[in-house]
């Protein structure tokens, strides 16, 4: 365990049944999301019912992490006290090649130069021995 590990103090994510495969991939450093049988789209956030309707069926398959800025906002106060050292960052909907739209942080580029259509690929934040987090950076 490293020190930033050690004081990681923001608040982490509680895994459901549902959502327990996602978070197990992101701490082998892989992205992996649900996808429709019927619909052949990735879907997230991961659930027990498609959204496709009641008789189709979910699989999960490991994505590629390559994806492009949706859209952003640049957080210039702390979205929460626990934020308060972090300096202004960038949160974006990523729209991975996969088809789905996820919400994370772009990391390693200065929050001004994210911009909409910029690539981007998943990077992975082990935040404690049990959690990694996903955010991007610019591919």
């Amino acid at each position: 365990m490293n020190e930033e590990t050690t004081r990681y103090n923001k608040p982490l994510p509680d895994p459901t049944p549902a959502t327990q495969p996602f978070w197990d991939a992101l701490r082998e450093h892989k992205l992996r999301l649900q996808r429709s049988k019927k619909a052949k789209k990735a879907i997230y956030y991961p659930r027990n019912v498609s959204p496709y309707g009641p008789k189709d069926e979910l699989e999960w398959v490991e994505c590629s992490g390559k994806g492009t800025v949706y859209s952003f906002t640049i957080a210039r106060r702390p979205t929460a006290p626990q934020w308060s050292d972090d300096g202004d960052y960038a949160i974006a909907i990523v729209e991975i090649d996969e088809g789905a739209r996820l919400t994370a942080n772009i990391v390693n580029c200065p929050p001004e130069a994210v911009r909409i259509g910029m690539k981007v690929k998943a990077c992975f934040q082990d935040v404690t021995p049990e959690v990694t987090l996903l955010q991007f950076e610019p591919a």
